[in-house]
C-alpha cells in the first residue's frame, strides 16, 4: 500500500535534528511520496535542498499568509523566477487567513491573487490555506478560470466543498478528522466524492488524536487513512489507492 502525504512541511526546523529518521519511519509506513509546500521566500533554498536529499519529495514554492510580515512585493517576481528555474509541482502554500488577528486582509489578498496569476500562467496547481476564509477563497478563485488545486486542512461545509469541486479543487484532510468531536467533518468525509479527497499530515502541525500536543510527522498519515476509511465504510487499501491517484494527477507525480 502506497500513500501520498499531500501536505507536509518536512523542511521545518522541527525536523532538523532527525529528518532522516522521520523519512525512514514514513517510508516504513508506506508514505512514499510527500509534497512539501513553502511558507516564505527565505525558506525556499532549504526546502529545495531537503527535497533534493531523497526520493519521493516534491517541492512547492509560495508565500503563506501567516508569514505576511516576511513578504515583500518583489517576492512575487522572485517566485516567478523560481517557478521557471525549479519546476515545482505546485504554487503554495498560499491563501487567506481570517482567523489570526492583525493580519492585513488586503495585503493577504494581493499576495494570494499574485500567486494565483503565476499558477495560471505556468499551468500549475495551487496549494491553498483557507482558515475561516473559505468563502473569500472561493470568491477569489471564481476570478481565475481554469485553475486547479487543493484547499488543505479543509474545515468548511459540504456546500463549500461542492463549490470548490466545481472549480477544480480538491480538499485535503489530516489529523483533525481523527478527533471524535469533529462531527461535521466526519459527515463531510462520509458523503464526499472520493475523487475530491487528498490525505495530508501538515506535519509538524495538526497531530492526530492519539498524539495530541506532540510533533506530527508523515508516518502518522496512516492514522488519517484509517479514520477516513472507517467513516466512508471502505477499506484502507481502497482509500489509499484512490487518494494517491488523486494526488498523482493533481501534482503530476511520476509513477512510484
Amino acid at each position: 500500500m502506497m500513500l501520498v502525504d499531500s501536505h507536509c512541511h518536512l523542511d521545518a526546523p522541527a525536523f532538523d535534528g532527525d529528518r532522516e529518521a522521520v523519512l525512514a519511519r514514513a517510508r516504513a509506513a508506506g508514505v512514499l511520496r510527500q509534497v512539501v509546500p513553502a511558507v516564505a521566500r527565505a525558506a525556499w533554498p532549504t526546502l529545495r535542498a531537503v527535497c533534493a536529499s531523497g526520493a519521493g519529495l516534491y517541492p512547492a514554492y509560495g508565500l503563506h499568509p501567516l508569514f505576511l510580515a516576511e513578504h515583500r512585493p518583489e517576492d512575487l517576481d522572485a517566485l516567478a523566477d523560481w517557478i521557471v528555474r525549479e519546476r515545482p509541482v505546485a504554487v503554495g502554500e498560499c491563501g487567506l487567513d481570517h482567523f489570526v488577528d492583525g493580519l492585513d486582509r488586503a495585503a493577504q489578498a494581493r499576495y494570494f491573487e499574485g500567486q494565483l496569476r503565476l499558477a495560471h500562467a505556468h499551468d500549475l496547481p495551487v496549494i491553498v490555506h483557507a482558515r475561516r476564509a473559505v468563502d473569500a477563497v472561493i470568491a477569489t478563485l471564481r476570478r481565475f478560470d481554469g485553475l486547479r488545486g487543493v484547499v488543505h486542512s479543509f474545515a468548511g461545509s459540504p456546500e463549500q466543498a461542492r463549490q470548490l469541486w466545481q472549480h477544480g479543487f480538491l480538499i485535503g484532510l489530516g489529523g483533525p478528522v481523527t478527533y471524535d468531536r469533529a462531527r461535521r467533518l466526519h459527515r463531510l468525509v462520509a458523503g464526499m466524492p472520493i475523487e475530491q479527497l487528498l490525505l495530508e499530515t501538515d506535519a509538524p502541525d495538526q497531530p492526530d488524536s492519539g498524539h495530541r500536543g506532540q510533533r506530527n510527522e508523515p508516518a502518522r498519515l496512516v492514522r488519517v487513512l484509517d479514520a477516513v476509511a472507517r467513516l466512508r465504510g471502505e477499506s484502507a487499501a481502497t482509500v489509499a489507492a484512490r487518494t494517491s491517484d488523486n494526488a498523482a494527477r493533481l501534482f503530476g507525480l511520476p509513477p512510484p
